[in-house]
């Protein structure tokens, strides 16, 4: 190789790499976003009901990421799907310390209470929504900010509780579980504030198929057959991919529930792929997205 030809492949290399980050950092986080339509094969659900459900989930607000403007595009998009029922992960705060304009919790659940859908709008706390309100750390149970701010907005939150939705053959139960790591404590250890089976135990054998919300989705292979679906957030896909190959999960199981659906006996799960950053603003190959659910489709 001449030098010539040496000094060209470096700079090759080294506007590869320069774009590779600008893209990581910044468009991507920040500029891109889609809309993305799952369709699984449930086997708990009747066959031929059909439900649409759209998943915001893992906001992580923070500018120049996760702005109230974006926030505002990605409600009027999701809007748009008309889904029947929209369901909120929240996990509000950023998680990292790059943020350079923060945004109020008061102010993303306002923007939040424009989510409409026929039967409702529904969420769940999530981990960084308990570490973000030191009070309710402190006290170890709610109410918690981003809760409130949820809640004064019309998105009923359920914390260990169930609803049944619908009317006659088409009712179905939904059931939101209190967050699993909610409660730091020493040496990297967390208290849950979740109640599986006291949740579940609100859901009759009447017949009605159960839709799980659970932002982290380590606990699904405790959830049995009774739910049909869960509905999970917290792993960002692994926030980084390359060719499939997801470096840092934030789950004891690593990539087996990442993303996307996963089927196991008469149970599914889908975990969305969020909206936000965590830890470090930067995405590959994980388009910011809002998670669509068809069921019966």
């Amino acid at each position: 190789m001449t030098r010539r030809g040496f000094l060209k492949g470096l700079l090759g290399v080294v506007l590869a790499g320069l774009f590779t980050a600008f893209y990581a950092f910044l468009l991507e986080p920040s500029l891109r976003f889609r809309v993305k339509r799952w369709k699984p094969d449930v086997p708990g659900w009747p066959s031929g009901r059909r439900l649409t459900i759209a998943v915001v989930a893992d906001l992580h607000m923070g500018g120049p990421w996760m702005t109230l403007r974006r926030l505002r595009m990605i409600i009027t998009r999701t809007n748009a799907i008309g889904a029947d029922v929209i369901v909120v992960l929240v996990d509000r705060a950023a998680g990292h310390r790059f943020v350079q304009r923060p945004v109020k919790v008061a102010d993303t659940g306002r923007v939040l209470g424009g989510l409409v859908a026929p039967l409702g709008v529904f969420g769940v706390l999530c981990n960084h929504d308990w570490w973000d309100d030191l009070d309710a750390r402190r006290r170890g149970h709610g109410p918690v900010l981003a809760g409130l701010a949820m809640e004064t907005n019309g998105i009923r939150v359920l914390e260990n509780q169930t609803l049944r939705l619908g009317e006659g053959d088409e009712a179905f139960w939904l059931a939101g579980l209190g967050d699993q790591l909610a409660l730091p404590r020493s040496g990297g250890r967390y208290d849950g504030v979740d109640d599986l089976p006291g949740t579940l135990a609100q859901i009759p054998d009447d017949g009605a198929p159960a839709i799980l919300l659970a932002h982290e989705p380590d606990i699904f292979p405790k959830v049995p057959d009774r739910v049909a679906l869960t509905l999970s957030g917290h792993t960002h896909g692994g926030q980084f991919n390359l060719f499939g190959w997801r470096p840092v999960v934030p789950s004891r199981f690593g990539p087996r529930f990442a993303y996307g659906p996963v089927t196991e006996g008469q149970r599914c799960i889908v975990t969305s792929g969020w909206l936000g950053c965590s830890i470090i603003p930067v995405r590959f190959d994980v388009v910011p997205e809002v998670t669509v659910v068809e069921l019966g489709a």
